[in-house]
């Protein structure tokens, strides 16, 4: 388990939230599901029948909320989820000269960061994306958005699929503890989409895209009226295969299918709720404790947004019957699962109005198993 020891004066002090201009429905989700269903149960009817391929079953929005929380996300393009006869969002490809579309949604949510924390990129010494899914392996997603900034300094991607976010964050802590940077800009564009198998009826209602950022720096240097200092941050890995993405580059290696079955995101939804729920309910009691606070007195919990009543029996857990969504504010029924930004949009949109002394967690849990998580309290500067 591991736990760093850092010294104090590290703060938040602007975070930014850049949200897709199109969203999508569960109704319509699932009437796009519907639809290819009875079309692919028809053309193959003999085949079901024989015992040869199983039939697709239906879906229905009453089930998506029901199982997860989910009423809505939002998605860089709409129509071609909806689409019976493709299944999958239309992204056209681009130049290399142009900027990629993961950097164009990052430098987005970065410009918004900034301004909140009254930073310019020449503040700013180095730049990490974190994000459950990259758009390609090099160059780093970082660097082109510490180009476009005109950030003189480093940058580097890193993916630890839904904890990216927090284990970025605590990069950027520990990059300033060392002496390393003054001032570290983390972003988290999710492009979750292209990785969903919209014609499966467990998981095609899971993700949405999103971009979120942060800025992390010394608090003697930082500009802001508030900000939140970090307390602490905790990071723990288990090994586990219920949680997968197989999508890769050796595929071609192996002559396989690289989108064939198997090689987008899939999930053993049961297993992954039993074992996780104690697992990050346990990692977060810890934390707390170890900082000298009961988990009954902290004063909002930013978990992971993955699905409703995994944070529920999280909250339970750590709250008691105090446990609200005032306390552990849920935002995946407008957003979905958002990979590492769930935790980072709930605090965005949640913190402002806790006063100055108030005690927060940032705490994301995923395929790894990993959780990651940040102890903050709220100063005045």
């Amino acid at each position: 388990m591991s736990t760093f020891e850092m010294p104090r004066g590290i703060v938040i002090s602007g975070t930014g939230l850049w949200t897709p201009p199109e969203s999508i429905s569960n109704e319509e989700l699932v009437q796009a599901l519907n639809t290819y269903a009875e079309k692919y149960n028809r053309e193959n009817a003999d085949a079901i029948e024989s015992g040869e391929l199983q039939a697709k079953p239906y879906s229905s929005a009453e089930f998506i909320e029901k199982a997860s929380g989910i009423k809505s996300r939002y998605v860089i393009s709409k129509e071609g989820i909806l689409d019976p006869q493709r299944m999958r969002p239309y992204l056209p490809e681009r130049a290399d000269e142009e900027l990629c579309l993961q950097a164009e949604m990052g430098l987005k949510a970065a410009k918004l960061a900034l301004e909140k924390a009254n930073k310019k990129p020449e503040d700013i010494d180095a730049v990490i994306v974190g994000a459950s899914y990259l758009q390609r392996a090099y160059p780093a997603i970082a660097i082109e958005i510490q180009a476009e900034l005109g950030i003189d300094g480093f940058a580097f991607d890193m993916e630890v699929a839904c904890s990216s976010a927090t284990f970025a964050l605590q990069r950027a802590v520990d990059a300033i503890s060392s002496g390393s940077a003054k001032a570290v800009l983390v972003i988290n564009p999710e492009l979750a989409s292209p990785q969903v198998d919209y014609t499966d009826r467990d998981s095609h209602f899971i993700f949405g895209d999103v971009a979120v950022a942060t800025v992390v720096e010394r608090k003697d240097s930082c500009n802001a009226e508030t900000a939140w200092e970090i307390l602490g941050t905790k990071a723990k890995t288990v090994f586990s295969n219920n949680i997968r993405s197989n999508f890769s580059y050796t595929s071609r290696a192996a002559d396989v299918d690289a989108f064939g079955e198997g090689k987008l995101f899939r999930q053993n939804g049961r297993k992954v709720f039993k074992e996780v729920c104690p697992m990050a309910a346990a990692h977060l009691e810890n934390q707390v404790q170890e900082l000298g606070y009961e988990p009954n007195v902290i004063s909002r919990w930013w978990l992971h947004q993955a699905n409703i009543n995994m944070n529920m029996l999280i909250a339970k857990k750590l709250m008691g019957d105090d446990a609200s969504p005032e306390r552990a504010p849920i935002v995946l029924d407008e957003y979905a699962n958002t990979g590492c930004a769930g935790s980072v949009i709930a605090f965005n949109l949640n913190s402002d109005d806790l006063p100055v002394g108030s005690t927060g967690v940032i705490c994301s849990f995923g395929a790894g198993y990993s959780i990651g998580s940040l102890a903050l309290e709220k100063v005045a500067l």
